[in-house]
């Protein structure tokens, strides 16, 4: 039997249910044990244990998933809580790369580079939360995606832990490299269902000269839509670029009354970095833009003003909760010229069926945040939400997009992956997974429905 002395490991019926649930509206199950690990020895072990014990997995980083891909579906299951490997093991800025721990939050690696002139381009609106292991089971993105990417462009190495407890390093150090199949791509943005990842190597930037912030305002969303298209086609590439629908001002005026004065129709976020002169240009050009579609452009005076603003943005999610009992978040994602035909045909079903649906998120790359608010997920109301979504996802994939930008698959969306996906791709899918995992115990039930 598998020696777990030394292991941080709980069965009290406290942890157990702590660990139950992570931030989706999913119902979950209590596990039967809890690891919090603190090296991948220690998780190798624990890996080893569970196979002998016949226990299911489910890897953990701070439990902010919206899809359900961080909670247990089955009583037999460890969690193994990676929240106590979050050291910054190495910053390299010759190579311009960082190793870390999973369990370290985006945020305190963001606030670490910056004292030294560099900076981690993926940005979720939960880093001060969400943690990098996280980030890479679901290749999360954030507002700066639009210019830089999304955690896979970042990626250069992976430790991992497969079921069996073997412990294998896919990527390296180099900035480049072909050799077989990319194993390391492959865990990226699989939801804990093929391998833990216990160390990641990712490329780091040097800080842009300086960044330039508008708040553009407009009293009608038709007009903030067609902004953000000719923003896009004029050979100018924001740093940012971030939409907010009306029923999300208000609901952050209710939240936090100091941070929006105004009630407008729509807001952009507009952010511009590099050298001096060249965004002073940009941003020149980006107000003439915003005039000649009626949007009144405001400009960050300084790093407070900036801090507010996206003080602004990252209320909205929790200002939602406070309008309806129930909000289901989803993150679908369009071309990006298509965003007007997308909020026009959110709107329409919107009507349709008497719901609140409030939009939001990161329109630079067609990434909209769709808020569904309901009084309840039972009854009446379940079938109306499921009724929404089915709506929802054949307008987005109608459009040429996707129902999923970048809060992956979990239990949520399981139901609709064949909306996109052909069934001989989903049977590829669950093939390389029973390579990887053949008893099905990494994260069962997530992404597949069971």
């Amino acid at each position: 039997m598998t020696d777990l002395s030394n292991i941080d490991i709980s069965d009290n019926r406290e942890d157990l249910i702590c660990y139950g649930f992570d931030s989706s509206f999913v119902l979950g199950v209590n596990p039967a044990l809890v690891a919090w690990p603190r090296s991948v020895e220690e998780i190798s072990r624990l890996l080893k244990y569970a196979l002998e014990k016949d226990m299911s997995i489910v890897p953990r980083g701070a439990g902010t998933a919206m899809t359900g891909a961080a909670m247990p579906l089955r009583s037999n299951t460890m969690v193994i809580s990676l929240e106590k490997m979050r050291k910054l093991l190495d910053i390299n800025t010759k190579n311009m790369s960082v190793l870390v721990e999973p369990g370290i939050l985006n945020g305190t690696l963001q606030k670490e580079l910056f004292c030294l002139n560099f900076f981690y381009p993926p940005d979720p609106s939960s880093l001060n939360f969400c943690t990098l292991g996280g980030n890479v089971a679901t290749n999360a993105g954030g507002p700066r995606a639009v210019k830089y990417g999304v955690t896979r462009d970042y990626v250069m190495e992976l430790e991992a832990v497969l079921v069996d407890g073997t412990i294998i390093r896919c990527g390296g150090k180099t900035h480049k490299r072909v050799v077989g199949y990319d194993i390391k791509n492959l865990l990226i943005g699989s939801e804990g269902t093929l391998a833990i990842v216990t160390k990641i190597r990712l490329k780091i930037l040097p800080l842009p000269e300086d960044v330039v912030t508008l708040l553009v305002s407009f009293q009608d969303t038709a007009d903030a839509a067609a902004t953000i298209n000719k923003v896009l086609s004029s050979n100018i590439i924001p740093r940012t670029l971030e939409f907010i629908d009306k029923g999300c001002i208000k609901a952050v005026q209710s939240y936090k009354p100091n941070l929006i004065t105004e009630a407008p129709s729509a807001l952009l976020i507009i952010e511009i970095d590099g050298n001096i002169p060249t965004i002073k240009r940009e941003a020149e050009r980006v107000v003439a833009i915003c005039n000649q579609f009626k949007g009144n452009a405001v400009l960050a005076a300084d790093v407070y003003s900036r801090e507010l603003i996206w003080d602004t943005r990252r209320s909205i999610s929790p200002a939602l909760y406070n309008l309806k009992k129930c909000k289901t978040n989803e993150d679908i994602v369009v071309p990006r010229d298509r965003i007007p035909e997308i909020l026009l045909d959110i709107s329409k079903i919107s009507e349709e069926n008497n719901t609140d649906i409030l939009c939001f998120g990161h329109a630079g790359d067609g990434n909209i945040h769709v808020n569904i608010l309901t009084d309840s997920r039972e009854g009446q109301d379940k079938e109306k939400l499921e009724r929404i979504l089915k709506r929802l996802f054949e307008a987005t994939l109608k459009l040429g997009g996707s129902i999923s930008g970048e809060h992956g698959i979990g239990v949520t969306k399981a139901p609709f992956l064949s909306m996109e996906i052909p069934d001989r791709q989903i049977t590829l899918m669950k093939e390389i997974k029973r390579v990887f995992d053949p008893q099905d115990r990494l994260n069962p039930g997530k992404i597949f429905q069971v």
